[in-house]
């Protein structure tokens, strides 16, 4: 999605918290707030709603405002609906721990596992897939039972496109194994990917090299670093020629040459004092953020011969695709269901007649203009090869840092 700044007008703002509550109150009290958390989750169903509040559909602001919207109309309604929202953009996102703290309290539920979630999730798309996207949004929904979905959001200045990330408790094995419901974005690249399931090996080399004593892995570090950024690479050394092409930027967004073995050693003094007992715990380990994770990657690649991933786990786009047949498709049956679905909610929402003939009109709107750009893209015959080869993971079930209220609508759209 392009990265849009400037806001959203306080009218449509407030017109848009009291259709997402209407929304939202249908599909509680028809599905449960389980089925809110999985719609939300849902990338498709995400975008289709933020249109059908009336905010743009191709923006980056349509994350941030309808988070902030469905913040806004929740607020207060939490023992009603048996679900919560926390977090938001900018400094709001910080709030997260403390405001999930607050509800556990106020429902009895495991506050020290929900933070550790909501941490472990915004730590994961910013050190664990390093794909050159800067978390700035991060809003974590709940239910009263204990369940919860992830939906945040990343930007990059100089490409000026977003990216959206999605989690789900339900279904998730494993929060460094292919953890995402879904990643919406326009583009792709070639990230540092330590969440990909072929990245296992490099993984678990890391959690080693971590639990080192720091002198000996700044060594490596130096030795690594001096010949990748300097040219000098030796046969006796036993390097890999591989390690030239990953200091290359458009590989690592964090290159070689700005990361201090000063702040590398400052950060493995903690490790190995208190040595993390795998990935996870090494993410949240004090200190340890991307560029960390890229030298201990880097140094497990080249001097222990672990295999990094670079495969991007993007899985949805909404734009037009290029020459290249990138991005894919839209999936026109789990499409097909969100239009059917908010349609449902719509006409069944206490609103008035006009504020739904209106939100009807943005989703047929929505439906015709991303239908017509989807069939267009399919008819490309490398659209069609790209879409055979790549194919996206299957769904998990059968049907398939902020502030908000004001904060929602100012800053980035």
């Amino acid at each position: 999605m392009p990265l849009h700044w400037g806001k959203a007008p306080a009218w449509l703002f407030q017109r848009m918290v009291k259709l997402c509550r209407a929304v939202t109150e249908i599909v509680v009290t028809d599905y449960g707030p389980d089925e809110l958390l999985r719609r939300f989750s849902d990338p498709v169903w995400f975008q289709s709603f933020g249109c059908v509040l009336g905010f743009d559909w191709h923006s980056s602001g349509v994350t941030t405002t309808v988070c902030g919207a469905l913040k806004e109309a929740v607020k207060g309604q939490e023992t009603n609906l048996g679900l919560y929202v926390c977090g938001g953009k900018g400094g709001a996102s910080r709030k997260t721990p403390g405001e999930i703290e607050g509800f556990s309290e106020q429902f009895g539920l495991d506050a020290d596992r929900l933070v550790k979630a909501s941490r472990l999730s915004a730590k994961v798309d910013s050190a664990a897939l390093q794909d050159g996207f800067q978390i700035y949004q991060h809003v974590f929904v709940g239910t009263t039972e204990g369940r919860w979905a992830v939906v945040q959001q990343g930007m990059n200045t100089d490409t000026r496109w977003a990216r959206r990330y999605h989690w789900l408790s339900e279904g998730l094995q494993d929060f460094v194994v292919e953890p995402h419901e879904g990643i919406a974005c326009d583009h792709k690249g070639e990230p540092l990917n330590m969440v990909a399931a072929e990245a296992d090996t490099a993984r678990q080399a890391v959690v080693a090299i971590s639990q080192r004593p720091p002198d000996v892995t700044v060594k490596e570090f130096e030795k690594i670093r001096c010949a990748t950024v300097g040219g000098a690479e030796t046969a006796e050394d036993g390097y890999s020629p591989r390690f030239r092409a990953l200091a290359m930027p458009e590989r690592h967004p964090v290159g070689l040459a700005d990361m201090s073995s000063k702040y590398l050693q400052k950060a493995l003094v903690g490790t190995y004092e208190k040595p993390p007992g795998d990935f996870s715990a090494l993410l949240l380990q004090p200190g340890v953020g991307p560029k960390t994770i890229r030298a201990l990657a880097l140094i497990a690649e080249v001097a222990h011969g672990a295999p990094l991933s670079f495969r991007d786990p993007v899985t949805y786009s909404f734009a037009v695709g290029g020459k290249d047949g990138w991005p894919y498709p839209v999936d026109r049956n789990a499409y097909d269901r969100s239009v059917t679905f908010l349609e449902k909610g719509i006409r069944e929402a206490k609103l008035g007649n006009k504020e739904k003939l209106d939100a009807l009109r943005r989703l047929d709107s929505w439906s015709r203009t991303v239908g017509a750009r989807n069939e267009a893209r399919s008819e490309r015959p490398e659209a069609i090869a790209q879409s055979i080869s790549s194919p996206r993971p299957s769904p998990r079930r059968g049907e398939g840092e902020q502030s908000e209220g004001e904060g929602a609508v100012s800053g980035e759209r």
